[in-house]
């Protein structure tokens, strides 16, 4: 008769790095920085961008191609520090976006635009194409729909997770979402950093992002429980995480590598966006491991709560 073989010898050729050894550790370093995040949220609140506070939108077309670094130099030295330029559609198309000022209403400050822009070489020619003004209202109101935007995308999953895991796998992944955007956002309101429907809409990313490397991590869990019949939680557990491993890296690096260049070449406007993007891609892998898999365990996961319960026939003979 063969020899069996070995728990040991059976996981012999696989990586086997011991991610739960430091899960107590990890959850506790967590717990403070998301204390830390909401204090921050609580007491200094965020740095909305003009999207949320409101401010005069103007579209200004020239013959030919410009450069955005002159355009923004020369408004900051007119008087708007918070002024925001970028390409619109073309090369030779700006949109630029100036913070509400309360004394002056958008007439006023589109002409002072305009006379600053035609000080740059070759800006004679600039035409004044179009002039909006977004009221703090319209701000207020984008404020709510963003926040209802994710709660609602949170409220999905978790009646997703709800209905596709053990509650102490769902629990474990519904903290790891939740803890991925609270210290994305957390993030941003400590460090001060502009926070407007780019940023919004990378945190939304972010919360998928989360979820789908959470569940590829915890659907192996479940499958491994159902497979090995030898090993503690905690070794099953660090199997499947270390099977996952090879797919976790190279789809956070890629993705990753995508946003840096995003942040590098991207431009002012879109650095609020690939920041997000880049916190929540690392934070997310480290949370698919150190909360959703070590809060399962902490919450006693066993492999009985997982084994398919497979309900005895009804015995029909007299």
């Amino acid at each position: 008769m063969a020899k069996t073989t070995s728990f040991r010898k059976l996981i012999k050729d696989e990586t086997q790095i011991d991610f739960l050894s430091k899960g107590r550790l990890a959850l506790k370093m967590s717990a403070a920085v998301l204390v830390i995040c909401v204090l921050s949220l609580a007491i200094r609140g965020m740095n909305f961008g003009l999207d949320f506070t409101g401010g005069t939108v103007i579209e200004v077309g020239y013959p030919q191609p410009v450069e955005i670094p002159p355009i923004r130099e020369t408004l900051q030295k007119a008087g708007f520090t918070e002024a925001q330029a970028q390409h619109f559609g073309t090369s030779s198309d700006v949109l630029i976006r100036i913070a509400p000022r309360p004394a002056a209403n958008s007439a006023d400050v589109s002409s002072q635009v305009l006379a600053a822009l035609k000080t740059i070489e070759g800006g004679q020619k600039a035409e004044m194409r179009r002039v909006e003004f977004v009221g703090p209202q319209v701000g207020e109101e984008l404020v709510e729909d963003g926040g209802l935007a994710m709660l609602l995308a949170l409220i999905g999953i978790l009646i997703y997770v709800a209905l596709r895991f053990e509650w102490r796998l769902a629990v474990g992944t519904i903290a790891a979402t939740a803890h991925d955007v609270v210290f994305t956002i957390g993030l941003f309101s400590l460090f001060r950093v502009e926070f407007d429907l780019t940023v919004l809409a990378a945190v939304l990313a972010v919360i998928g992002y989360s979820v789908n490397d959470t569940v590829v991590v915890l659907d192996r869990i479940r499958e491994n429980f159902r497979k090995l019949r030898r090993g503690t939680p905690k070794e099953i557990m660090n199997i499947s995480i270390n099977e996952t491993l090879s797919r976790t890296i190279m789809t956070s690096l890629t993705t990753l590598l995508a946003c840096i260049v995003l942040y590098l070449f991207g431009g002012p406007v879109m650095q609020g966006f690939s920041i997000a993007m880049i916190v929540g891609i690392v934070v997310g892998t480290y949370s698919s491991i150190y909360i959703a898999s070590a809060g399962a365990l902490e919450l006693g996961l066993k492999r009985d709560d997982l084994l398919i319960k497979v309900k005895e026939a009804a015995d029909d003979r007299p």
